[in-house]
């Protein structure tokens, strides 16, 4: 009898592992319907989705391993990121879904978020005034027009699994949509600044580099509260506060 493994569990959702069939739950049925949708559009290789039960969907292991994980080391070769890279480009040349996406949020609503929880990080003492501020500066650059893509939404590195320098697969699709390409960029590099070089060497021209280093601040800026209140710690070593420490 195989062991149940918990992945990843909170407040929000829970992905376990029993074999090679991993189950999430998750109690908000339009992000299950976002996930199996996005995954029959998406132009990249997928999991197979076994069965869907709400709140319940199973889908099967994927073939390779990850290329690190956020504060750990990177792992695999230049030829891999570069892998990594061209099948985000392959997505966002795919055709747009009808929805809005997690990296589609709109400038001004971004804005207005990114502010109150700005303040929040300094008069609750989380993090310093200063590093705030700074960080607060440099998320300035993602704030612009941006051309919608089709994004994953939520493109950790732990999220893309590789075999021999290819992609064997892409998981965890529910903040998909319409979105701002760069997005994915940072959040697949995001604490892995030194890998940046090789992913758009897959993924090719259109790459503002201000625009993504303000996503890995914009994007750890907001996490930071949620982490912390959900069980996670970004202030490990390589997470989202060293992220922020960066750009000192």
């Amino acid at each position: 009898m195989d062991e149940v493994e918990v992945v990843v569990a909170h407040s929000e959702r829970a992905t376990l592992r029993v074999g090679d069939v991993f189950l999430k739950v998750d109690g908000d049925q339009a992000r299950i319907d976002v996930e199996i949708e996005a995954m029959s559009l998406a132009p990249v290789p997928t999991p197979e989705i076994l069965w869907c039960m709400p709140p319940v969907l199973a889908i099967a292991a994927l073939a390779g391993t990850t290329l690190g994980r956020l504060g750990g080391p990177s792992t695999g070769s230049p030829a891999a990121w570069a892998a990594a890279g061209a099948a985000i480009r392959t997505l966002h040349d795919a055709p747009l879904p009808s929805w809005q996406g997690r990296a589609g949020r709109s400038v001004v609503a971004l804005a207005a978020e990114l502010d109150v929880e700005c303040e929040l990080l300094v008069t609750n003492g989380v993090l310093p005034a200063d590093l705030v501020a700074r960080n607060r500066q440099v998320a300035e650059a993602a704030l612009r027009p941006w051309t919608p893509a089709f994004t994953h939404g939520d493109l950790q590195i732990a999220h893309v699994f590789v075999r021999d320098d290819e992609v064997t697969g892409i998981i965890d699709w529910s903040e998909a949509g319409r979105g701002d390409a760069l997005y994915d960029l940072a959040t697949f590099t995001l604490g892995h600044e030194e890998r940046l070089d090789d992913v758009i060497a897959g993924y090719g021209t259109g790459i503002d580099l201000d625009v993504i280093h303000a996503w890995w601040s914009l994007r750890s800026l907001l996490a930071v509260r949620w982490l912390v209140e959900h069980g996670f710690d970004p202030f490990a070593p390589g997470c989202e506060v060293d992220v922020l420490r960066s750009r000192m």
